[in-house]
């Protein structure tokens, strides 16, 4: 997640130690300095807007539904990923445990995947927007691809411990904690947090994707009853093209796994115990709510299998 303009957090899941200094690091960075993405765990706040009367008692209860299904599958699958108050508690990894080097490894050669897959997910959803088609945003959306495809590499780093983060000074590495590698054990998880850094890369000091965070949260507060603006609209329009992205890798690489477990994976390190939130971001489990119901194909494929 990222701190307000150009000089922030990405998503950052924050140690258990950083988490009692800082209370997640929701401090912001002075305008002029190098910006820093990290994914990042928020701390406790409760924000309502926007009256859910338009939302049918029927798609709610479908949302419930297709969310606690992620966290049950991310119990029942080998390859679930760890929740991200659990990876909190967690000692720190050193680069070369078996775990942190399968992780780094696995998501060098996604990266690229998962580039191409950013691409083409954030510009179906500025068709979806109606954010194409004039001259100034085409050419935003053509530097927040030129962005995405400048990066390079994926870098894991012990002290980043289950933390994801991208310096702006060199926006061409990925900086992933190694606790945060070894808790990703899927391909699916793994594509969903770079896609998730690659959005915040994408946009850049020149706020190529400020409208469509902005569409995007204006939707989801409609939806959800949640003041969704700002820093959280940026936050969640991440996770979305994150999770927009894993189900295209999903549907051009069929396996064995159920739809199901496989579409979970994109969302499981949300399935905390301790859910909170603040006014930069959604609670974790608030984030699963909202994607689902931005995306209703989502929950039914997760409820129904297919």
């Amino acid at each position: 997640m990222r701190f307000y303009r150009k000089h922030v957090v990405t998503v950052r899941l924050l140690s258990g130690t950083a988490l009692s200094l800082l209370l997640m690091v929701a401090t912001v960075v002075p305008r002029n300095t190098t910006r820093v993405l990290a994914q990042k765990r928020p701390s406790r706040s409760v924000q309502t807007s926007h009256s859910r009367e338009r939302v049918s008692t029927e798609a709610s209860e479908m949302v419930e539904v297709a969310s606690e299904t992620v966290c049950n599958e991310r119990v029942r699958d080998p390859k679930g990923s760890v929740p991200i108050d659990d990876m909190q508690s967690r000692p720190s990894l050193p680069v070369d445990t078996p775990e942190a080097v399968a992780g780094a490894q696995r998501a060098q050669r996604l990266l690229p995947l998962a580039q191409r897959l950013v691409v083409a997910s954030l510009r179906q959803l500025s068709r979806e927007y109606n954010l194409t088609g004039t001259r100034g945003q085409d050419l935003k959306i053509q530097r927040a691809v030129a962005r995405v495809e400048a990066v390079r590499d994926v870098r894991p780093d012990v002290d980043s411990r289950d933390n994801a983060s991208v310096l702006m000074r060199n926006p061409r590495t990925i900086i992933f904690g190694t606790i945060f590698l070894a808790g990703l054990p899927s391909d699916e998880g793994i594509i969903s947090v770079l896609s998730h850094e690659l959005v915040h890369i994408a946009d850049g000091s020149q706020d190529n994707l400020r409208l469509l965070f902005r569409a995007v949260g204006n939707r989801a507060s409609f939806l959800t009853g949640l003041k969704i603006r700002d820093q959280r609209a940026e936050e969640l329009t991440c996770d979305l093209l994150g999770t927009l992205a894993t189900r295209a890798f999903v549907a051009t690489t069929p396996t064995y796994e159920a739809l199901p477990q496989r579409i979970s994976r994109s969302l499981e390190h949300n399935c905390v115990d301790t859910d909170e939130g603040d006014e930069d971001h959604l609670s974790p489990r608030d984030t699963i709510r909202a994607i689902l119901f931005l995306r209703p194909s989502l929950s039914r494929e997760l409820v129904y299998g297919r």
